[in-house]
């Protein structure tokens, strides 16, 4: 495996996971995940809330995958590691994109976000409120307090900046979709049919359009916050996709897509 950052000082046999977060996301977003993938994954985590504007997100992402790699993104990560992969395919070994349409965001929710926007420049941020709750999540772990809690520290603890700083710069998401034909790398789509935020049928366009594309929908108690609700189910599309990818890429350079996945796990 070829890896640009000696710090990590990883195995051999290891695999390097490009890991970007959602809006008002961190390394938490993962710490479900992780142990679910095991020990054959290394997740590396981009802080995207460290930049403040679009070009700054872009330049986390290029600089923590140099030279390729295994991206992942969930929600506004998968919306701007597309962007990362449209713009540098030679870059990208595989993508896995969470709970995120090429199409960009609903009319509902760029609505709800300038409202949000015109709200915290005037007041406060006094956190992650219970109607945004029900947006995120299934209504079956609406009181489950680890998801619930873990969603809103790390929405405290991120603050009002970060957050206006994701929405202010990020509203605008261009229409990708009749771009995806020219990623010629394997793509894993994972998302809910009960996510609020994605429509379900723009996954499974990106699915048609993409060359190399596995599309992997959750029926079972699932929302947006996929990598929290469900980490099982997607660590084990994950790991398909994976080591077929890998498998297929150290096999004389001969590609070959992954099994096809119940869209009901």
């Amino acid at each position: 495996m070829s890896d640009s950052t000696p710090s990590l000082n990883l195995p051999e046999a290891t695999t390097r996971l490009v890991c970007i977060p959602g809006t008002l996301c961190d390394e938490r977003l993962w710490s479900r995940l992780a142990p679910a993938l095991g020990d054959t994954f290394q997740l590396q985590h981009v802080p995207l809330h460290q930049a403040r504007t679009r070009p700054q997100m872009q330049a986390l992402i290029a600089s923590q995958s140099a030279p390729q790699a295994h991206l992942v993104g969930f929600s506004l990560g998968a919306y701007l590691a597309l962007e990362h992969a449209l713009a540098h395919p030679q870059r990208v070994k595989s993508l896995t994109l969470i709970a995120n349409s090429a199409q960009g965001l609903l009319p509902a929710e760029i609505s709800a976000r300038q409202r949000i926007v015109a709200m915290l420049e005037r007041n406060a941020y006094a956190g992650i409120t219970r109607q945004r709750l029900r947006e995120l999540l299934h209504p079956s772990h609406l009181d489950d307090v680890a998801i619930t809690a873990l969603i809103q520290q790390m929405g405290l603890d991120l603050g009002k900046d970060v957050l206006l700083a994701q929405f202010i710069t990020t509203i605008d998401r261009p229409d990708l979709m009749a771009r995806l034909p020219e990623l010629d790398f394997p793509v894993l789509i994972v998302g809910a049919v009960d996510d609020k935020l994605v429509n379900p049928d723009d996954l499974r366009a990106m699915a048609t359009h993409l060359p190399r594309a596995t599309l992997h929908l959750l029926n079972d108690n699932t929302g947006h916050m996929i990598p929290l609700e469900a980490p099982g189910p997607l660590a084990a599309a994950m790991r398909v996709h994976l080591e077929a990818t890998i498998n297929f890429n150290d096999n004389d350079g001969h590609r070959a897509m992954p099994p096809p996945l119940s869209q009901n796990q």
